[in-house]
C-alpha cells in the first residue's frame, strides 16, 4: 500500500499532535504515525500516578487550546491527558496507530520523502510518500537499564525502569534503592517513603539538597 501526503509526522506524542493541528488549522494534508496504539503513550503508559507537569502550565499548552484559567498551576498527569485528547479531538488529529517506522530517505528524484512503515496488526508494509517529514519521536520512548552492574544478575528482588513504575503501594515496608536523581528518580523516591518503603537513592554526581523552609528563605530574599 503507498500513500502520498503533504506533511509525514513520526510521533503522536505533544509535539507531534501539535504539528498536526497547526497544519490541519491551515489546511495542509499530512499524515500521523505512531507505534503505539494510542497518541500521547508516555503520558498513558509509562508515567508514575503522581506525575505532574513540571513547568507551568503556561509553558506546557499546545498551541491555540489554552489550559482553562482554573487549572492549577502544575497539571496532573490524568488531566494533562485528558487535555491532549481533547485536543486531537477538537482539531480533527488522526494518527494511524500500530504503525513502526522502518526506513525514511529522501528520493532526489521525486524531490519527496520515502518511509516504510510496519503495520504491527496486519504485518504488512506500508510506503509513504511525502513532501516533508516531521520526526516528533521525543527523547524518552526507550527504558535503559545497564546490564554491566556487578551483582545484578545475582539480586533476587525486582528490577523495574522508571517508566515502568505506578506508585509504591507494593513497596510498602520494603527496602527501594532508587539510581538517580532526576525529576523521576526524586518523585519516585518521596512516593516510595509516602507508602511506608525505605528508600535509599543513589546519586551519580555531588548535589546541594534544600529544605522546603530553607529554599523560601533563598527565594525571599534573593528577590
Amino acid at each position: 500500500m503507498e500513500r502520498e501526503t503533504t506533511v509525514l509526522i513520526i510521533g503522536a506524542g505533544p509535539a507531534g499532535l501539535a504539528t498536526s493541528a497547526c497544519l490541519n488549522l491551515k489546511s495542509i494534508p499530512n499524515i500521523v504515525l505512531e507505534r503505539e496504539d494510542c497518541c500521547a503513550s508516555l503520558w498513558k503508559k509509562r508515567a508514575y500516578d503522581r506525575l505532574k507537569l513540571h513547568l507551568a502550565k503556561q509553558f506546557c499548552e499546545l498551541p491555540n487550546m489554552p489550559f482553562p484559567s482554573n487549572a492549577p498551576t502544575y497539571i496532573p498527569r490524568k488531566d494533562f491527558i485528558r487535555y491532549l485528547d481533547d485536543y486531537v479531538s477538537y482539531f480533527n488529529v488522526s494518527p494511524f496507530y500500530n504503525c513502526t517506522v522502518e526506513s525514511a530517505s529522501f528520493d532526489h528524484s521525486r524531490r519527496s520523502w520515502v518511509v516504510m512503515a510496519k503495520n504491527e496488526v496486519l504485518g504488512t508494509m506500508e510506503k509513504y510518500i511525502a513532501k516533508f517529514l516531521v520526526v516528533a519521536t521525543g527523547e524518552n520512548s526507550e527504558g535503559y537499564i545497564p546490564q554491566n552492574i556487578p551483582g545484578l544478575d545475582l539480586f533476587n528482588g525486582e528490577v523495574m525502569h522508571s517508566s515502568k513504575y505506578e506508585n509504591g503501594k507494593k513497596f510498602e515496608k520494603k527496602k527501594v534503592l532508587v539510581i538517580g536523581s532526576g525529576n523521576s528518580g526524586m518523585e519516585i523516591a518521596f512516593d516510595l517513603s509516602n507508602w511506608g518503603a525505605r528508600t535509599s537513592v543513589v546519586v551519580r554526581s555531588p548535589v546541594s539538597a534544600l529544605s522546603k523552609i530553607c529554599f523560601s528563605y533563598f527565594f525571599l530574599n534573593f528577590f
